[in-house]
């Protein structure tokens, strides 16, 4: 009878110790907040095997868009080329991988690079899934039951001055509008009512990146930090007004696709050719100021770093991220001087990519090879748990490696939800389960 007593109280307390774990959606780009923080617990601390137990898989075409999590449902988005070009939307439900719904429109790519599909991650608001396409085409839907609430053919309505790589940077929701940035003339940031999608405001005239806006708060306002092609910016969210600008040109082309990252008092933005750039945010009024900028002198030759797709992670004084080539490196905030080098994370390769999300004390890292890495960085050094293959690699994108997964995941309930060219899959991350 004690030992009956003892199982009970042991199952008891379990189930009280579960029911206080938190979990959390992903219901945009780089999760709740664009800042690449997961803050689930009860997570597990290594992987039991080298590959991945998957959940569950479901096909899909090609794209570069990372899936979003919300409400029970994950959505991403994808591109078939027969027997005519579209792009689709698609919603599987979370637990079980079923197609709840999908959604194809005609689309034509015309003098775009890399043609996989699809960049921008869909963002989910307020029971609405907003879609950005390649070729500027916005799509509001009604996020349980698909139905098309809205829908805007950006470039034909405001003239996009087409970047090489098509439109990428994820729609960010604000109160009640959604804001894309596009490129289009005297337009390169548009925003709409999310409910009506009847435009709202319209700024800059400046080329489009392909760098997703975040907002931050700065002097005791909220403000949106958005990277162009040109400059980058504080702006108010509500009504399009600028609050500062700095100059960014870049010396060779666009390649602006790394997310702006924000840690305390400060802004780094960094570029495959044109390096690194570290603002400082004035805490009592709306300005800013050049704390430093690094470039070497060619995307081998590389000074600070020179980042491509994937968005770095700072903490502290200290910025970590991965160079032109694969190279792994911790830089000292203040300077961009460089702390140490590992060639572990990710293959050393041209636009060599791993994306980190930060999990308490620890990184989750999934890099190009479809590989999932539990790691741990400090100024010390990078300190590798765990890792495991959670997905193949696909050649769509870049064949002449084997192929690679430059999508990034999505973490949401314990789970990881990733996709390459042919499919989308769900993994347990929850500890006991791998």
């Amino acid at each position: 009878m004690r030992c009956l007593r003892t199982f009970l109280l042991a199952t008891a307390l379990a189930t009280v110790m579960l029911s206080t774990l938190r979990a959390d959606d992903w219901p945009q780009w780089r999760g709740p907040n664009r800042d690449g923080v997961w803050k689930e617990d009860g997570l597990l601390e290594k992987f039991a095997d080298d590959e991945i137990n998957i959940k569950w898989r479901r096909p899909i075409g090609s794209g570069y868009s990372g899936p979003t999590v919300a409400e029970g449902r994950v959505f991403v988005t994808d591109r078939l080329v027969e027997p005519k070009q579209v792009e689709r939307v698609h919603c599987f439900d979370e637990k079980s991988g079923e197609t709840l719904w999908s959604f194809s429109y005609d689309c034509p790519y015309e003098n775009v690079g890399y043609t996989a599909g699809p960049r921008a991650s869909v963002t989910i608001d307020d029971g609405r899934a907003f879609a950005l396409g390649t070729m500027g085409h916005l799509h509001c839907f009604d996020a349980a039951s698909g139905k098309l609430l809205w829908a805007k053919d950006l470039n034909a309505e405001y003239k996009i001055r087409m970047p090489i790589w098509g439109i990428a940077a994820s729609p960010l929701v604000d109160d009640d509008l959604v804001i894309v940035q596009i490129g289009g003339e005297e337009a390169c940031l548009v925003a709409f009512d999310k409910r009506t999608g009847k435009e709202a405001w319209r700024a800059l005239d400046d080329n489009a990146s392909y760098s997703a806006p975040i907002m931050i708060e700065q002097a005791g306002r909220p403000v949106m930090v958005c990277w162009t092609g040109n400059s980058i910016v504080g702006m108010n969210a509500q009504t399009g007004e600028v609050y500062w600008s700095h100059p960014f040109q870049p010396a060779k082309m666009v390649i602006n696709i790394a997310t702006p990252v924000l840690e305390q008092d400060r802004l780094f933005f960094t570029s495959f050719y044109d390096g690194s750039i570290m603002l400082e945010l004035d805490e009592g009024e709306l300005s800013v100021r050049e704390l430093w900028s690094r470039r070497g002198r060619d995307e081998r030759h590389t000074d600070s770093l020179h980042s491509i797709i994937s968005t770095p992670y700072m903490k502290g004084d200290y910025v970590y991220g991965v160079d032109s080539y694969g190279e792994f490196r911790c830089l000292d905030a203040k300077t961009g001087d460089r702390v140490w080098e590992s060639l572990e994370p990710t293959p050393k390769d041209r636009w060599s990519t791993i994306h980190m999300v930060e999990n308490g004390d620890r990184m989750w890292m999934f890099n190009e090879r479809g590989e999932l890495v539990i790691a741990r960085l400090s100024p010390v050094g990078y300190k590798e748990y765990s890792r495991a293959k959670l997905i193949e690699p696909t050649s769509v994108q870049l064949p002449q490696r084997g192929g690679v997964c430059w999508a990034h995941p999505a973490y949401a309930n314990r789970h990881v939800f990733a996709r390459n060219d042919n499919e989308i899959v769900c993994a347990s991350l929850a500890a006991g389960d791998n």
